[in-house]
């Protein structure tokens, strides 16, 4: 027997260049089903639904719905509310007022822990509902997924910004410093390694969560590229952690703030560039060095979009109208490869992403902690999509000198 109801929609967590892709996609393919009485978006996530703050997407216009696609950002706004169990209850209250039979929750996966909650409510309450978690981070720490919406384009945004930075560093050497988004997983950060073409290529070092950062090891590393090449260009990723387990960036002040998950806040501060700028001037006597933090650029930059990623985007936006309408299930969608490079979309309990982080893989890390290996770049090169930007040096012979000889 068909389930008959309305959908509803939201977003969630940090944006991205593709997220709209994931709504618009399950907006049309629920709209194509009789059984869907409604299709309302959510504004500012489940902050929205506690609200019934709801627009109704089956009034809007298929035409301007695909131009919302194209467009980064989240269209229905976001929200950093971690739901807890009574939260969860009033957000399944609206729901079932509002006769909702199908809730899709496109965020990480602090999101498909609310999806995990708020469909126990239904349970209980003997309420006929799917609920399905489409993923989405840029930072690719989704378990279960080879990768997640959102960090295609993300990495390819780090990826051409390096690129650009170590032509600056190679006309004007010195040491230059960029720090990229990631707490607990470096693939963000690793992204930077596409921009490695010629052997002398930043960046030289890139430094991840995944292994304990030591401030001697990285002096001694900065040393030995800079006396080598003259220049060095770094990536860091935010999160990297000290010894101690404690995020270097935590150290530098005494007042740290947190967000409403509990997390340190690490983005919106250069303090760790400037640190690391301080240690190498005062450590190696270097004087020309320099640090920037990407900050939130990274996520949703209209000028660096993979075409891959929109399309990934969209079809777990379709599939989790299709899972939950057509096959009557609940969980979450997520992405595996089946080739080079082909995709699959499978659902899996909530129980198994909720709450849990994916972290770098040894093998996509080099011995020394400095730098990735050709497998992470293998795994990475076809997720940032086509007519990725490309440098190239000028090969023409040098002339002989007359004067000085």
């Amino acid at each position: 027997m068909e389930l008959k109801g309305k959908v509803v929609i939201a977003q969630a967590g940090g944006p991205t260049a593709v997220i709209n892709q994931s709504l618009v996609g399950a907006a049309l393919e629920s709209r194509k089903f009789p059984q869907i009485t409604k299709v309302y978006g959510a504004l500012n996530g489940v902050e929205g639904i506690v609200n019934e703050t709801f627009v109704d997407l089956t009034q809007e216009t298929t035409n301007n719905l695909e131009h919302i696609a194209n467009t980064p950002s989240s269209a229905l706004l976001s929200t950093r509310v971690k739901p807890d169990a009574k939260y969860c209850e009033e957000i399944f209250k609206v729901l079932k007022v509002h006769d909702v039979r199908y809730f899709f929750y496109i965020g990480g996966n602090d999101s498909s822990d609310t999806v995990r909650i708020v469909n126990e409510n239904a349970d209980r309450a003997d309420y006929e509902f799917r609920a399905i978690h489409i993923p989405k981070t840029i930072d690719n720490d989704l378990v279960l997924n080879d990768h997640t919406p959102g960090y295609g384009s993300a990495a390819r945004y780090v990826a051409e910004t390096f690129m650009g930075l170590n032509l600056d560093n190679r006309s004007l050497p010195g040491v230059h410093i960029g720090i990229v988004m990631g707490r607990h997983a470096g693939f963000l950060t690793a992204a930077s390694s596409l921009a490695q073409k010629y052997p002398d290529d930043g960046p030289h070092l890139i430094y991840l969560p995944e292994r304990v950062f030591k401030v001697d090891e990285f002096l001694a590393d900065v040393k030995e590229i800079y006396d080598r090449l003259g220049r060095c260009l770094i990536a860091v990723s935010e999160g990297i952690r000290d010894e101690n387990g404690q995020p270097v960036a935590a150290t530098l002040t005494d007042h740290i703030e947190k967000d409403s998950h509990g997390n340190i806040q690490l983005s919106g501060s250069g303090s760790l560039g400037d640190m690391l700028s301080d240690l190498i001037k005062t450590k190696l006597d270097i004087t020309r060095v320099r640090a920037d933090t990407l900050g939130y650029p990274q996520r949703s930059s209209i000028s660096c979009i993979s075409d891959v990623d929109q399309h990934e985007a969209r079809e777990v936006g379709e599939k989790a109208a299709q899972f939950a309408i057509w096959n009557k299930v609940d969980g979450s969608i997520t992405i595996q490869r089946t080739g080079y490079y082909s995709v699959d979309y499978q659902l899996v309990n909530l129980e198994k992403i909720a709450a849990k982080t994916k972290v770098m893989p040894p093998a996509f890390i080099n011995t020394r902690g400095n730098g990735v290996t050709d497998k992470f770049k293998y795994y990475l090169r076809p997720l940032v999509g086509s007519s990725l930007g490309n440098v190239h040096r000028l090969r023409a012979p040098m002339v002989e000198k007359i004067l000085n000889v």
